[in-house]
């Protein structure tokens, strides 16, 4: 095993998972308004609903896949699945859902590039995760499709091992896991484990968020402009009458001397 792959497989994972802890944690106390998705939604609803559907349905179905297929031990799942199975299993579900991934992501990133609106809007960091993970969904496309050559489920066996050996704290021993798989297998774990280090720098944090504490908070009253209160003014009676304007004074002479009486 090389150097280059111990650091890469057994440093580097901890590395991107501490930024990933430290730097969220710093921008959730330091930020929290920018602790949001910054969904453009309001400036351009033309075909939103469906790229978003589509993306996040095949995100989520993904990633949990992945979560099961490393972490589950292979001494455990052999009691209901052999190695080989299970990696057709993975190809069969994770190609459709990705797929359908792939097509939310692209228009998602069409409309983010194209809509002059929603591009004006937009940050650097915006588009730079959209890109990160196509590219990431394209190297895991292509995994699949490497898998065709060897459909033993060996390498899925390798992959979970790295994964399983990050996880228990034995760095030499996930390195040397992954050490000898193919070439796209190492560029779809290395961008994925670096998509930890871009997390808390992106819109990606609106992951780990839920708004649970909206159950609790107190209602709020909303007025809608130009509608009428319930309850009506009460009206001036008819005899009423302005009072009227009061007079000045006239301010008093000063007492000049008395005249003196005609004789």
């Amino acid at each position: 095993m090389s150097n280059l792959n111990f650091l890469l497989f057994g440093v580097y994972p901890y590395i991107a998972l501490a930024i990933c802890l430290i730097g969220s944690w710093a921008r959730f106390d330091l930020s929290q308004y920018s602790w949001k998705a910054g969904s453009s939604q309001m400036l351009q609803p033309r075909g939103m609903r469906l790229a978003s559907n589509l993306f996040h349905i095949g995100i989520i179905f993904v990633l949990c896949g992945h979560f099961v297929g490393l972490l589950m031990p292979e001494a455990l799942y052999h009691h209901f699945i052999s190695s080989a199975d299970k990696q057709l299993l993975a190809m069969v579900s994770g190609g459709f859902f990705g797929i359908l991934c792939l097509i939310g992501l692209v228009m998602l990133l069409h409309r983010r590039l194209t809509d002059a609106r929603v591009r004006a809007s937009s940050s650097r960091s915006d588009v730079m995760i959209l890109l990160v993970l196509l590219a990431q969904l394209v190297l895991g496309l292509l995994t699949i499709v490497a898998s065709t050559g060897h459909m033993d489920g060996a390498v899925m066996v390798l992959l979970g091992n790295w994964a399983q050996g990050v996880v228990t704290l034995q760095p030499v021993a996930a390195a040397e896991a992954i050490a000898s798989v193919s070439l796209i297998y190492k560029l779809h774990v290395l961008l994925g484990v670096t998509l930890f280090v871009l997390f808390p720098f992106t819109r990606l944090v609106h992951i780990v968020s839920a708004p649970v504490w909206y159950l609790g908070r107190r209602y709020q009253i909303v007025r809608q402009k130009g509608v009428k209160p319930a309850v009506p003014r009460p009206q001036r009676p008819r005899t009423y009458e302005a009072p009227a304007r009061e007079t000045a004074v006239p301010a008093a002479v000063p007492a000049t001397a008395k005249s003196k009486a005609p004789v």
